[in-house]
């Protein structure tokens, strides 16, 4: 039976057979459920593996995780190079040709290694929805950096675009790219892909600086009420620590600074101080306010930056399982 013949699920799982059971069960780990059932299947459907067909799966995939290092590094462009110099032409084409097909590349890939202040002169003159389209398909965390760099006027109205976007056609997605970087435009994966949505903006909006949040939630409220409601659900600004019961912010507060607590306090609510105080000892909660006092001015920035590594230590305890945010909705805790 040629290598070919086999179904990528087939592969799968005499690439897991090949690999033994431990190394399986660490694949296992990443898979949703749906696929350990069927791979679980076929694994058990897979009677016997000649060592030519192992050998052929093992070197295949090899080639793919290959390309796919190549592409992080440096684009499907740059892939495309090393591997007609490791692999010669046509087989080169292939493997690229798999990788698109069935592990779907991302569109504007060769900009998802681009220095975010290079990205904004690239795109900043184009269209709210072109902008919104190219920030929804970036990591959060340099959508995020272009998304503050935009003029105040605009950054509203591509944050309102990316939470309302839902599919986009491929053609769309085509023409951008071919303005934008024409190599790309022959390799687009050809199903409708869902970008954007409130998830992708709320991801944003976690990473921007709290100025750019609060301008483009303040201009959302104003046209938009009912989405603006929808992202600050799924939000978690340092104020929404009254959301916390005591224990949440016991636990979150052992895994903060002192240093990073005093900034973090030196702007915001009274309400906020007190719920601080009342879980932390009497004399760490005067050691505190004494240091506050004595603190003097401090820029914005840094109180700002103080705020976000404590809301990013919530974030991450709640990843974990350690704590739980109460954000309505009618979600129900069962004790």
């Amino acid at each position: 039976m040629n290598n070919d013949s086999y179904t990528g699920v087939q592969k799968a799982a005499i690439l897991l057979i090949t690999l033994g059971p431990e190394k399986a069960a660490t694949i296992f780990k990443h898979l949703k459920e749906d696929e350990i059932e069927e791979l679980t299947l076929e694994i058990a459907n897979t009677r016997s593996v000649s060592p030519q067909t192992k050998e052929e799966v093992l070197e295949e995939f090899y080639q793919v995780c290959l390309a796919q290092q190549y592409i992080a590094e440096g684009g499907i462009g740059y892939a495309k190079e090393l591997l007609e110099k490791a692999l010669g032409n046509d087989k080169a084409q292939g493997v690229i040709a798999k990788l698109t097909a069935s592990l779907q590349v991302r569109p504007f890939e060769f900009i998802r290694k681009t220095d975010p202040a290079q990205l904004l002169n690239f795109i900043q003159d184009e269209h709210p929805q072109t902008i919104a389209m190219i920030l929804s398909y970036l990591a959060p965390a340099q959508a995020s950096q272009v998304l503050g760099a935009l003029p105040p006027e605009k950054q509203a109205d591509v944050a309102k675009r990316i939470a309302t976007m839902d599919r986009t056609s491929p053609d769309v997605i085509k023409e951008v790219e071919r303005v934008l970087e024409r190599k790309l435009a022959s390799l687009v994966n050809q199903d409708y892909t869902i970008v954007g949505g409130i998830d992708a903006i709320v991801g944003i909006l976690n990473s921007v600086d709290r100025g750019t949040e609060k301008h483009i939630m303040e201009s959302l409220e104003i046209e938009e009420p009912e989405l603006a409601d929808e992202i600050r659900k799924k939000m978690f600004v340092f104020e929404d620590i009254l959301l916390l019961d005591d224990r949440a912010i016991q636990r979150v507060l052992r895994d903060v600074e002192n240093a990073d607590l005093e900034l973090a306090l030196k702007n915001t609510t009274e309400e906020v101080q007190n719920v601080i105080y009342k879980n932390l000892s009497k004399r760490l909660a005067a050691m505190i306010k004494e240091d506050m006092d004595f603190m003097g001015p401090v820029r914005m920035k840094d109180v700002e930056e103080a705020q976000q590594k404590i809301v990013a230590v919530i974030r991450k305890l709640e990843d974990a399982g350690e704590i739980v945010i109460s954000r309505g909705g009618g979600d129900d805790i069962v004790v």
